[in-house]
């Protein structure tokens, strides 16, 4: 319908006029008011309603009330009850007895000064029994602040010793079972301190011809320490990777899932998930060693019928191994003799899972792009191995102006020669980034910072110790913001202890919790810190 229409009426019984009339569009949708249908044609006839816009009263520009809605009249009324009371005396033809009266007598009269004297001579009594009161209860409530804050240091100290304790077990424990990258540096950390130590205690003790034969024992040492550490490594190595295996093929075949707005969890199955999740069953069921004849064959026979879908080179090749291993049990051949060519099995078919033609959901897991072009993106040489990786696997100090070595490389010369242990810094670095990550303010500095910028800045700006209390073992120091309301930056930072951490974020005013010389100092510090990182345009 047109915004504008014209309506023709008639005046009278041979004059017309024409009216134009404006439409104006509802805002809301109109209610049903019921209505009736055409039994024969089947047609609806809805009943319509209208309302025209009223007139509306001009604005006066006053702004206008009511005076009987708007004043209350109060009234305040005194009243006073009435009580009349008489006495009765004696008099002629009256009697009235004095048994019952008393004999009132004026005691020592007593001046205004007096008076007042006794009263403060009360009052002094009074203090005097309130004062004891007061100090009384001040007493006990010392006492008692005394009571928790001892009970609560004998707890914290045995807290900090089991802490200790369970530190150096969980140290110990990693260092007899080593898995992990950081194991073998505590490793190769306490073998180097042993060598300078036992090196300090030869050159100290053997002169000449002893001397050289004790070192030469002490090579000896060291070399079949090291060629342990390799063996334990390859070893873990393997443990880690199958680990990594499964972990990738159940990230696969994890359902889909969503949050409600109710707040409630919702997981659905696709056909790649439950697709992904058929491949990593059968996967744990070759991987299994010990198991009877027949359920191996059953799980061959499974895996032959899942390749079998699909035809191309690799899936050939997996139908003739099985083959193969199914005639060699049909001999009762050793399980031992049939090890290399299930791991051959094993392998093939982590090659099969990895297609995203035959497992959808791995497309997005992939390190490797499936896109030949995209190896080309941020792909790097290492002058050291002479290998092309991508970005993520060089360390880039902030201080270093090419790319440098890649974190194999740097690793490998920590393990020949310095064998230091970064263990304590990449604890203190992954607890800032997630006390960063809790403030919810969009931090990205904390990000540009590596590991060993993070070793720079403790070690030589301040100096592996907590700025308050000079506390230097490294487990227990945090990093936190100077300034709470900023975001975290090399020039607004502080190396604490975790209790100290506490405290100082509870502050409110710097300038008036901290003597001049400390904030002095501190500052000095920031300035160190900026001038280290000012190369960097998005840290300055």
């Amino acid at each position: 319908m047109p915004d504008v229409i014209t309506v023709r009426l008639q005046k009278g019984s041979a004059s017309f006029q024409e009216v134009v009339v404006k439409i104006e569009r509802p805002t809301f949708k109109k209610p049903f008011l019921g209505g009736f249908r055409n039994m024969r044609t089947g047609v609806e006839f809805h009943n319509a309603g209208s309302q025209t816009r009223g007139i509306k009263r001009p604005d006066k520009g006053i702004e206008l009330f009511c005076r009987e809605t708007q004043t209350v009249w109060e009234k305040n009324k005194p009243q006073q009850t009435r009580n009349t009371t008489s006495t009765q005396m004696t008099k002629i033809g009256l009697y009235v007895s004095n048994m019952t009266d008393k004999l009132i007598s004026p005691g020592k009269y007593f001046t205004a000064e007096e008076y007042h004297r006794r009263r403060l001579e009360a009052v002094i009594v009074l203090q005097k029994y309130f004062r004891r009161w007061h100090a009384i209860n001040v007493v006990q409530h010392l006492r008692e602040q005394k009571r928790l804050r001892l009970a609560w240091e004998a707890q914290e100290e045995l807290r900090k010793k089991r802490e200790k304790e369970e530190k150096l077990l969980r140290e110990h424990e990693r260092k007899l079972n080593p898995k992990t990258r950081e194991d073998f540096e505590l490793l190769y950390h306490d073998l180097e301190l042993w060598v300078q130590e036992e090196t300090e205690r030869i050159n100290r003790t053997f002169t000449g011809a002893e001397r050289k034969a004790a070192l030469c024992g002490l090579l000896d040492q060291e070399i079949q320490c090291i060629a342990c550490f390799e063996k334990r490594k390859l070893y873990a190595n393997e443990e880690n990777q199958q680990k990594a295996i499964l972990h990738l093929l159940d990230k696969c075949a994890q359902p889909r899932r969503w949050k409600a707005y109710d707040g409630k969890i919702t997981e659905m199955d696709t056909r790649d998930t439950l697709r992904a999740r058929d491949l990593l069953e059968i996967y744990r069921s070759i991987s299994m060693k010990d198991i009877p004849k027949d359920e191996r064959a059953d799980v061959l026979l499974t895996l032959r019928c899942t390749v079998k879908e699909h035809e191309c080179k690799l899936t050939h090749e997996i139908v003739e191994l099985i083959d193969r291993e199914v005639d060699l049990m049909t001999r009762d051949v050793k399980e031992c003799n049939l090890e290399g060519l299930r791991k051959r099995i094993c392998t093939l078919f982590l090659q099969y899972i990895k297609i995203p033609k035959f497992n959808p959901e791995i497309a997005g897991l992939l390190k490797v792009p499936q896109d030949p072009f995209k190896l080309y993106k941020n792909i790097y040489i290492c002058h050291s191995c002479e290998n092309y990786l991508p970005s993520t696997e060089f360390l880039i100090p902030a201080n270093s102006h090419t790319i440098g070595r890649c974190r194999s490389c740097y690793k490998l010369d920590n393990d020949a020669r310095q064998r230091e242990s970064y263990l304590k810094y990449r604890l203190i670095l992954e607890n800032l980034r997630m006390s960063e990550a809790d403030y919810q303010d969009d931090a990205k500095i904390v990000s540009f910072v590596q590991l060993r910028d993070l070793q720079y800045m403790i070690e030589n700006i301040w100096n592996c110790q907590s700025a308050l209390s000079a506390w230097s073992e490294l487990y227990d120091l945090v990093m936190v913001r100077w300034d709470k309301q900023h975001q975290w930056s090399p020039w607004n930072t502080i190396l604490l202890t975790k209790e100290e951490a506490d405290a100082h974020l509870k502050l409110c005013d710097l300038e008036k919790a901290y003597e001049a010389a400390f904030i002095y100092r501190i500052k000095q510090k920031h300035i160190r810190a900026k001038l280290y990182f000012a190369h960097i345009p998005e840290m300055s």
